[in-house]
């Protein structure tokens, strides 16, 4: 207190802060990255290990060998779907009820906002099928799910033969101390979605769907299976849920425990773990590895259906078999002992999962990174925000400094900007991004019928036209400013933006830190060092590039190029116009809260920064 209190030290730290802000910042911007990318090296990475002692050994005997019965329930499955051409339901009824489950049929109906042309689909009808396996010595206070989507044609009929195959074996044991729900989604995430919020007797997503009359206990943990052949090479585990919430480590620790004893393969992000993580290649194989996730992280959107489930604060993850040119297969004897181990030792719960981590990256399966250890990555960034806005502070108290006759030291007191200079950009910033949110889907059925075009492509077109109309905004903000012509105007407007931002960062970084560390990385060098002086050709161009649309066009070409699938630019055009109607269904359908996030927030900042280089 007392540096700050002494006039003379507050001088002599201010000329640090002033003389020395620009190198500063470098050097932040060098430590963030370099931080980031040092998290995949392995000294910085921590030994994934199960925390929950009731699940601490995988010592289970485990006795499924029903693999046939399951190929058999399969291929009646794939019949019975192809006759009624969607999801046989009478024909699961009957046979959970042949198990002797007790069974459960959910219709929903849902109508999209604009029809969903990557699945070509706008009124979605469905009807979820489950079957509750009761405790036999307990009540029904805890569950498990094991869910199956019904997935369309040929995809998932041996994940639906291996459910019920499972169902039947679970049946006959006496072990169970939690009730088992078995359950088939049709039409994937929206059929997942209705069947949480009727378990769950909440309407948060607008889909109308008829009254559950079968509930079992409040649902502890669940897994969600997708196989696509009778054998398989790999289970790929798939973590990243809705708006970038992640399980509780456990699971992951736990099916991977399994896996190992089984001598299963067992993947993340689709990549194998290396043995030579000490060598360059295996370093840069789990940076790979774990940029993967970043990005699927960033996105917002469930990977699976067990990304609904954690909303509710029921750890989940889903199985993904994967049957590739490798030599060794595993038939579904082996698939089955697997999942049955998982679930005895879930059974053993005590407790919800709660003593491992829920904020980590995996650069592999057998090392993580914590919360703690990557949090200052993007601290360094959004430091850079700060000392900028520090640097503006202490200008502009110079500048509005008075002297002991009082007159004012360098500009005039007339000069300085008024309220209204500053709520003009800030009010229409925001109203810009209400547009952005609200006028796309209000202006479809207008858009139809004076163009030719279909609803989801009105849908993006608006929206694409609404963000770059944003870019006239100063040309037409900048006459109704008064005090505009001094420096002071575009200094305060900057140091709200600055402001702004760091708190947007910092917020959305502890819900999603992939999302905040995308954007920081993208926007905040450029939003340092931009200003209405020197030449702002480069600074409008900088911008530009750093744009929230921007950033989402590379990285879709980052994430190709990761995955090892590139695509041309016209490739990733498509890709983007999908992107973004993706990104709006996921918001109406889901609640994911990118889409909102970049109208109401990122954007208007970014036009305040704009203005700022375009102040006059």
């Amino acid at each position: 207190m007392g540096l700050l209190s002494d006039p003379n030290r507050r001088e002599a730290l201010s000329r640090i802060v002033t003389r020395l802000n620009t190198p500063l910042c470098i050097i932040c911007y060098l430590i963030g990255l370099g931080w980031f990318l040092g998290l995949a090296f392995h000294p910085f990475t921590l030994r994934a290990y199960i925390s929950e002692n009731s699940m601490g050994s995988t010592m289970v005997e485990e006795q499924f060998v029903s693999g046939d019965r399951a190929l058999s329930y399969a291929r009646e499955f794939a019949a019975h779907k192809k006759a009624t051409g969607g999801s046989p339901v009478s024909w699961l009824e009957r046979t959970m009820r042949g198990l002797g489950l007790e069974v459960y049929t959910q219709s929903f109906v849902r109508t999209l906002p604009f029809p969903d042309e990557a699945t070509e689909r706008y009124m979605v009808k469905g009807t979820n099928v489950y079957g509750i396996l009761r405790a036999p010595r307990t009540a029904s206070t805890e569950s498990l799910v094991l869910s199956v989507p019904c997935s369309e044609g040929q995809n998932n009929n041996q994940a639906v033969g291996l459910l019920l195959a499972l169902a039947s074996y679970f049946r006959g044991q006496i072990y169970w101390a939690k009730d088992i729900i078995f359950l088939v989604n049709e039409h994937d995430l929206i059929g997942m979605e209705a069947w949480l919020e009727g378990y769950h007797d909440v309407n948060v997503t607008e889909i109308k769907s008829s009254v559950m009359m079968g509930r079992a206990g409040a649902i502890q943990a669940a897994v969600s299976l997708e196989l696509n052949s009778d054998v398989i090479t790999s289970f790929d585990v798939v973590v990243e849920g809705l708006n970038g919430q992640l399980p509780n480590l456990d699971m992951v620790n736990l099916f991977h425990a399994f896996c190992q004893k089984s001598t299963l393969l067992c993947t993340i992000q689709g990549k194998l773990q290396r043995s030579d993580y000490d060598t360059f290649q295996g370093y840069v194989h789990n940076l790979q590895t774990m940029l993967l996730m970043v990005l699927k992280q960033g996105s917002g959107r469930p990977q699976g259906d067990h990304g609904l489930f954690l909303r509710y604060h029921i750890e989940a993850i889903t199985l993904r078999g994967v049957n590739s040119f490798r030599q060794y297969k595993y038939d579904l004897n082996v698939v089955g002992k697997t999942i049955e181990g998982m679930y005895r030792k879930l059974n053993n719960l005590s407790e919800r999962l709660h003593q491992s981590y829920f904020f980590y990256l995996l650069p592999s399966l057998s090392r993580f990174v914590s919360i703690g250890i990557y949090m200052p990555a993007i601290g360094f960034l959004i430091l850079i925000l700060i000392l900028r806005s520090l640097d503006l502070w202490i200008k502009l108290s110079r500048s509005g400094a008075v002297t002991e006759d009082g007159t004012a030291e360098g500009e005039d007191q007339s000069s300085k900007p008024g309220f209204l200079s500053l709520a003009t950009p800030v009010v229409i910033c925001h109203a810009t991004g209400l547009s952005l949110y609200y006028l796309p889907t209000l202006s479809q059925e207008m858009a139809t019928d004076h163009f030719p075009v279909s609803e989801s492509e009105a849908v993006v077109l608006i929206s694409i036209a609404i963000y770059v109309a944003g870019l006239a905004l100063p040309h037409n903000t900048h006459r109704a400013l008064t005090g505009a012509a001094s420096d002071q105007g575009w200094m305060t407007l900057k140091l709200i933006s600055l402001l702004y931002l760091a708190v947007q960062l910092g917020c959305i970084a502890l819900i999603n830190f992939s999302l905040g560390f995308i954007l920081a990385l993208t926007i905040v060098p450029v939003a340092a060092i931009v200003q209405p002086t020197g030449p702002k050709f480069l600074h409008a161009t900088l911008l530009v590039l750093v744009t929230p649309a921007i950033t989402l066009l590379g990285s879709i070409f980052l994430y190709r190029e990761l995955i090892e699938y590139p695509v041309t630019v016209l490739e990733c055009w498509q890709i983007f116009l999908q992107a973004i109607a993706g990104g709006m269904l996921d918001h109406y359908l889901y609640g994911s809260l990118l889409f909102p996030f970049i109208s109401f927030f990122v954007y208007p900042c970014w036009l305040q920064l704009w203005n700022v280089v375009f102040w006059k």
